[in-house]
């Protein structure tokens, strides 16, 4: 399986793609190729302006899907978001790839914009036929249920590493059908970004450092909650 991902920090925070990636081969035994096209603050229609990118991307990369993500705060409303989330759809279909799309999460301290973010996403998802994946719902499920488990970084707006580990377990059950998570290891990757003002942000570059062990009874719920997501998505 081979797949693309389109977004910003919000995809490629502690390399959740290749975390994802990992996972799938945990639970098919099978390699999965990742790709990402993913920068800081930008919004679908940057990358959509910078056109030929994700169209050589996307014609040429024999994809089996691609992962599309928004912009996550402010989420730009539904006139905003569909030119550009059409655009990459037909590119999508012209090579038979299928594109997915990623719903972003509410600020930790912006509970109440769920439900706004929520039905953004799902009438994209609804109008061009796309497969949805509700990261954003199972954040506001996982604050409800289990307000132990923090899935935000420290500023209340990216993915912690067990966020991350969520995110990447719902689309590796999601895309790959496996519902059953129980192989997927107890490993979290925290790639430590840092930012500074007027600079680039930096993170670390030897990946086996920035790998760690997790606390399995956690892992444990994440898994559950990213099963229940796939199940619900694909009955």
């Amino acid at each position: 399986m081979k797949v693309l991902f389109i977004g910003n920090s919000h995809t490629y925070f502690n390399d959740m793609p290749h975390l994802f990636a990992e996972m799938c081969e945990a639970l098919t035994g099978e390699r999965t190729e990742v790709t990402m096209l993913a920068f800081s603050n930008r919004k679908l229609d940057w990358h959509c302006e910078e056109y030929f990118s994700v169209r050589f991307a996307l014609l040429y990369g024999h994809y089996d899907y691609c992962v599309i993500q928004q912009f996550g705060h402010p989420v730009p409303p539904v006139e905003e978001t569909e030119p550009s989330v059409e655009k990459l759809v037909r590119l999508c279909e012209r090579v038979g790839t299928k594109p997915v799309l990623y719903m972003t999460w509410a600020k930790r301290d912006e509970p109440e914009k769920t439900a706004l973010i929520s039905g953004i996403y799902r009438t994209l998802a609804n109008r061009y036929h796309m497969l949805l994946a509700p990261i954003g719902e199972i954040f506001e499920a996982m604050r409800t249920e289990h307000p132990e488990i923090d899935l935000y970084w420290f500023d209340g707006s990216h993915a912690s590493p067990y966020g991350d580990y969520l995110i990447a377990a719902t689309f590796a059950a999601l895309l790959t059908g496996q519902v059953d998570l129980s192989p997927l290891p107890d490993e979290i990757i925290d790639f430590r970004v840092r930012f500074k003002k007027d600079e680039n942000p930096s993170a670390n570059e030897d990946p086996n450092e920035a790998k760690r062990p997790a606390e399995p009874a956690i892992t444990a719920i994440l898994r559950q909650y990213a099963s229940r997501a796939a199940r619900s998505v694909n009955t």
